[in-house]
């Protein structure tokens, strides 16, 4: 036989047994494999307080605000407007021509005097006899009516002034000395800051997680913390947005914060709530429900849970999973129902 033939034969029989070796082992393994339980990590199920952290946009509101406008039309005769300056409650501000009511109720003045002294004559007569009581009447009625056009004309020559209704500072003057004005004129702003306001808005869900007296945090566009108390919450969910509007007392501004300006609103809906919280992995997404691997006597059960909240690496489990079960942390993805597993518990 030729001695490259030989050769041949040699490495073809090598390569045989190379070869139902390998077979072997690939069975042996695989066996092994099958009859061995899966090796997995486990956590125990507990309460445990976690913050859900929800951010609004706000604005600040003074205490009080207004703007100040004429009650009716007129001249400007007088003009106190210092402009960013603290002023009382009751300063006069502006005031509009008055001669005309003021010669009005002058005449009515006059002509209730006479009216009076009719009056006073006629019901000493009517105790005599003298006159019937209708003409007594007359003389009354008159004297009641002067009363009330002299009462309508002072309110009129009221309306001619503006007063602060409120102490705080004003703003800037929007109107000049001489100038006619009207009900829908503005002639200055008036805040009362001493105090500030935020609103701001949270979406529906959130509204059984906040109540009066919560406290949240307001950050200005330097991101510096205040503190607020809410102090109001509108029964009435927006229909289109599906929102609530919250108002809030700022605590501690000190002048740092103006009416108008924007804020973010920040707090937490959770107020340390405690739950049972698994990590985000532990969670198997199916088409209709969400399970979670839980060892009993070294078996595996899936079992369908509902959560709630959801954090960056954590869930809410609000049921299907007990206090005290053992849950898989580990390979998630191999794992099946009724599958024999080897545990390691974990620290939570």
């Amino acid at each position: 036989m030729p001695q490259h033939t030989k050769f041949l034969n040699v490495f073809f029989v090598l390569l045989l047994i190379s070869a139902c070796n390998s077979g072997k082992n690939k069975k042996n393994s695989a066996a092994e494999k099958g009859k061995g339980p899966i090796s997995i990590d486990v956590s125990i199920a507990h309460y445990q307080s976690f913050s859900n952290l929800v951010e609004a946009n706000g604005n600040i509101l003074a205490q009080e605000s207004v703007q100040l406008k004429p009650e009716m039309s007129g001249r400007i005769v007088f003009l106190n407007i210092p402009e960013g300056k603290l002023v009382a409650q009751g300063t006069l501000l502006m005031k509009l021509f008055d001669d005309d009511l003021k010669a009005q109720l002058k005449k009515f003045n006059a002509q209730l005097s006479i009216a009076r002294k009719t009056e006073s004559r006629l019901k000493s007569l009517l105790q005599l006899n003298g006159i019937n009581q209708q003409e007594y009447d007359v003389a009354l009625t008159q004297v009641q009516n002067l009363e009330a056009d002299i009462d309508f004309t002072n309110a009129q020559i009221r309306k001619t002034e503006v007063k602060a209704p409120f102490t705080g500072l004003i703003g800037l003057r929007r109107v000049s000395l001489g100038a006619y004005v009207s009900p829908i004129d503005v002639i200055a702003s008036l805040q009362e800051s001493s105090v500030l306001k935020v609103d701001f808005v949270l979406q529906e869900a959130h509204a059984n997680s906040i109540a009066n007296g919560n406290v949240v945090d307001v950050l200005d566009d330097q991101s510096q913390v205040f503190k607020a108390k809410i102090i109001g919450i509108e029964p009435l969910v927006n229909a289109g947005t599906r929102n609530i509007q919250i108002r809030a007392i700022v605590q501690d501004a000190k002048g740092k914060l103006r009416p108008g300006a924007f804020v973010r609103v920040q707090l937490d809906v959770a107020k340390n709530k405690e739950a049972i919280l698994v990590p985000t992995n532990c969670i198997i997404p199916e088409t209709r429900f969400k399970k979670i691997a839980v060892v009993k006597n070294g078996v595996v059960d899936m079992r369908t849970v509902e959560t709630g909240y959801r954090g960056e690496s954590f869930v809410e489990i609000t049921s299907g999973l007990n206090l005290g079960d053992t849950f898989a942390v580990s390979g998630i993805l191999y794992l099946k129902p009724k599958a024999a597993v080897s545990i390691k518990l974990i620290k939570p």
